[in-house]
Parts: C-alpha cells; sequence; structure tokens
C-alpha cells in the first residue's frame, strides 16, 4: 500500500511539475517568444501574466464544479488539454492562437493542483498528510524554478519550438502515467456545492486567505526582483545570476521537503514561526545584500523558507475548511496567485519610486500584515472551540 501511495504522490507531482511548468517555463523565453510572434516582450508578457489572472479567478470555482467526478478521470481531462494546448503551441504562428491556447488550458490548473494536495492527503493518515502533500509541492517548485533555465537552455541550443515540446513532453508523460498507473478514483461522497460554499461563511477562512495573499505577496513581491536586485544592489555578474536563482530553486525543494516534518510535528508553531523567520531574513538582505558572500548564505536561507512557505500557505487554507477539500484548495491557489500578482505589482512600484535595494520592504510590510492575519485568526478559532466546549457542557 505504502508502495502504491508513493507512487501515485509522485506521479502527480510530475503532474503538478508539468502544469506549473507549462504556466512558469514561458518567463525564460518571452524575447524569442516576441521575436517569433513579432510582437513587443510586454505584449508577449500576457502569456505569463493572463494565465495568472485566469488561475486567480478560476481557482475557487472550477475545482468546485469538478468535484464530483471520478478523480482519475478529472486528472486525465487536465492533462489532455495541457497536452493538446501545448501542441497548438508548437505549430502557432499567430499570437493570438497562442495566446488562446494557453489560457484555455489556464482555467483547468487549478483542478488538477487542487485534486492532486486533496488525494495526497487523503492518501495516507491525518497526521502524514503535510508530508504528502509536501512531496507534491515538490513538483510545484520545480515547475517554477527549474523549468524556467530548462525552457530557456533548450531555446537557446536548438529552437524556441523544441522548448515547446519540452512542456507537452512532460505532461503527456504525466498523462500516460495517469493512464496507465491511477487507479480509479470514484468521490463516495459527494458534497453538494452549496456545502462546499458553506465554508465562505466561516470568518477564518476569510482570515486564511487574507493571511495567504499577504504571504505570498512577502515572498513574490521580493523574488519577483531578485535578478535585478543582485544585478544593481549586490553588482554580480550575468553567469553569477543565474547560478543563485539556481541555488534558490534547489533550496526552495529543500524547504519543501523540511515543511512536511514541520507541519506534522507542530502545524501551529511553524506557521506563527514563519513571518518571522522570513522577515528576519529580509533585514539581512537589506543590510548585507551588497557583500557577495552574505548575499550567498542568504539565498540558501530564503530559497528553504520560500519552500516552507508555501506548504504553509496550503495548510493554512486547507485546515480552515476541512470540510471541503477541493473547494479549500481552489481557494488556497487563487490566494496564491492574487497574492503574487499584488506583490511584483507593489515591488515595482518600490522600486520605481525609492530604488531597487528598497524593494525589501514590500516583503517585511506583507509579513506584518500576515501576521496580524495569522494571530486573528488563531484568536478567531480558540474563541469557537470555547463556545463548542460550553455548548457541549
Amino acid at each position: 500500500m505504502t508502495k502504491r501511495n508513493n507512487l501515485l504522490i509522485f506521479i502527480m507531482a510530475v503532474g503538478v511539475f508539468g502544469i506549473i511548468n507549462t504556466e512558469m517555463g514561458v518567463i525564460g523565453i518571452l524575447p524569442s517568444l516576441a521575436e517569433h510572434f513579432d510582437v513587443s516582450v510586454s505584449k508577449a508578457g500576457l502569456l505569463v501574466s493572463l494565465f495568472a489572472l485566469v488561475v486567480a479567478v478560476s481557482g475557487p470555482t472550477m475545482p468546485l464544479l469538478f468535484s464530483g467526478i471520478n478523480r482519475k478521470t478529472v486528472m486525465l481531462l487536465v492533462l489532455g488539454i495541457f497536452v493538446i494546448g501545448n501542441i497548438i503551441s508548437i505549430f502557432a504562428s499567430n499570437f493570438t492562437v497562442a495566446l488562446i491556447s494557453r489560457v484555455i488550458p489556464a482555467f483547468f490548473h487549478p483542478i488538477y493542483c487542487s485534486l492532486a494536495f486533496t488525494v495526497a492527503a487523503a492518501s495516507v493518515s491525518k497526521d502524514e498528510a503535510p508530508k504528502a502533500v509536501s512531496k507534491v509541492f515538490i513538483g510545484v517548485s520545480a515547475g517554477m524554478v527549474v523549468g524556467v533555465p530548462i525552457a530557456s537552455f533548450i531555446a537557446s541550443t536548438t529552437s524556441l519550438q523544441m522548448a515547446m515540446v519540452f512542456f507537452t513532453a512532460v505532461n503527456a508523460i504525466a498523462f500516460i502515467a495517469t493512464l496507465l498507473f491511477v487507479p480509479s478514483m470514484p468521490v463516495k461522497e459527494r458534497l453538494s456545492y452549496g456545502t462546499q460554499l458553506s465554508a465562505l461563511t466561516k470568518s477564518i477562512v476569510w482570515l486564511s486567505i487574507i493571511a495567504v495573499i499577504l504571504l505570498n505577496s512577502a515572498i513574490f513581491g521580493v523574488y519577483s526582483y531578485f535578478a535585478e536586485y543582485m544585478k544593481t544592489v549586490t553588482n554580480f555578474p550575468s553567469n553569477t545570476i543565474t547560478l543563485m536563482l539556481a541555488i534558490y530553486g534547489g533550496a526552495n525543494i529543500i524547504g519543501n521537503v523540511m515543511a512536511g516534518k514541520l507541519l506534522t510535528k507542530n502545524a501551529q508553531k511553524s506557521v506563527v514561526a514563519f513571518p518571522f523567520a522570513l522577515g528576519a531574513v529580509y533585514i539581512l538582505l537589506f543590510l548585507f545584500g551588497q557583500y557577495s558572500l552574505p548575499m550567498a548564505f542568504i539565498t540558501i536561507v530564503w530559497g528553504i523558507l520560500a519552500g516552507v512557505g508555501g506548504n504553509i500557505n496550503q495548510y493554512w487554507v486547507m485546515s480552515s475548511a476541512p470540510e471541503a477539500p477541493d473547494f479549500a484548495n481552489g481557494l488556497f491557489l487563487s490566494s496564491c496567485n492574487v497574492g503574487t500578482t499584488i506583490g511584483a505589482a507593489l515591488g515595482g512600484l518600490f522600486i520605481s519610486q525609492i530604488g531597487t535595494q528598497y524593494v525589501v520592504l514590500v516583503g517585511l510590510l506583507s509579513l506584518i500584515l500576515g501576521s496580524v492575519s495569522i494571530f486573528l485568526r488563531k484568536y478567531m478559532y480558540s474563541l469557537q472551540n470555547e463556545a463548542l466546549e460550553k455548548k457541549i457542557i
């Protein structure tokens, strides 16, 4: 049973990697895409920003709509749509066609990722669920930080089309593995839409959503400009910047593994401590970011904490509405995308107004507000428990 569960989780991690890679991988080839379609780089950026916007909008609704269908069937449907969308992207000669071929799969993105987290958690005992989810998160981290340099390398050494073939191949492998090795997973207890939507009437759900938006803003408000920071503040050459980004990505994956153990051991303390730990790193970044050796150390710790943060975000929303896991995971995905958008926008604003070094303040401000949301949720949760105990007595 353990081997079968491990195989299932591994396949879902590959599937999540393929889907996130499709979303984020084009960042590394945006200039090539702009040239290929004869559009500006800013217009080519719609391939990223519009994808993220669609994910943010469809995050809560699409997992809800598909929550009653056999999970293997849904996974195959989503992976199949991504394969078809990527194949169209390979041969697209028109920018509008390429954009449509990405936007349509983006609607289905939250369905697969939500299911992957839900199925991973359900495949093991409740105590071991954070570890199982953290393994799926390795696919998320790899898709975000490994797919970009791989796609860029393939495009520069072969062709733009071959980079798109890479996206297609990963999704196709996940589709075939799901078809052959994932068992049928019919939904035994179908929750009504009303039951799942009722989670939104809970104050702790909204406080969890706000916390995740702010925590993700704290991470991506700074990370989005990490390369620019290293270039202008640390004065690293381009090859060193590439190496540091790779180090950050590797540390991010290590953070996912650590997160599973931390959340299994003591989830509440881990969540409360996270903003303070990341805040300390940002203070060090502000004070010592101009020095090469401290920057290398900061990057490793920062990457580990960012990996931990993704798992904490998922746990915080999921634990606020355990009665509707698919819907809760959809809310988590939507919250993360909203947080990323807000953080990146604020980071750009701070850089343009007061300078690149001060982008760290976006992270610190978001962490302070995020901590307030976390403590408010803990307070509300304790009040609800007290009321429940009095009612029982």
